[in-house]
């Protein structure tokens, strides 16, 4: 059976903030009004049972979806507080160190990022020695979580690629 991605969660220090980035830099749509979670409120038993390394008490959430129904749910931790990776690109670590978008107009979008407040990681790559419209790039946003730019989808960038 295939199975689809449905979303991502995603640690930020300012949720008001990290919306309007996600909305401007990459065209997400907010489902519904941030909202607080708490230990001891409707979600709380579900939030400690998830998040149980450490002491949950609150915390603000988002929910976003892009153009092709993606879901990004932001969370800022409130109690214990969000707290910033350093380095942010930990690629020697195992579990997830970036997620890729599909940017069709790849310039603006970089352009957006670092306007937003997101900064550029590494240089723009060419993804196809044969095809030079393919290319990628490192970011961040402006909590540090890595997000990979590509012109072109996963499948059109490597499928049939000698």
């Amino acid at each position: 059976m295939a199975n689809s991605f449905n979303h991502i969660g995603i640690g930020v220090g300012d949720i008001k903030r990290a919306v309007g980035f996600y909305e401007a830099a990459f065209g997400c749509r907010l489902l519904s009004q941030v909202f607080d979670v708490t230990a001891d409120g409707p979600d709380g038993d579900e939030a400690v049972d998830v998040l149980s390394s450490r002491p949950f008490r609150s915390m603000r959430m988002a929910n976003l979806v892009t153009i092709d129904g993606i879901g990004f749910e932001l969370f800022q931790l409130i109690d214990p507080p969000h707290e910033r990776r350093e380095p942010a690109l930990e690629y020697w670590k195992s579990g997830t160190f970036h997620f890729c978008l599909t940017a069709p107009d790849f310039d603006a979008t970089l352009k957006r990022i670092l306007d937003l407040g997101g900064k550029q990681i590494s240089q723009i790559w060419q993804r196809d020695p044969r095809d030079p419209s393919k290319r990628m790039v490192y970011c961040s946003d402006p909590w540090g979580t890595v997000i990979e730019i590509y012109t072109h989808s996963f499948a059109d960038t490597y499928e049939n690629r000698g």
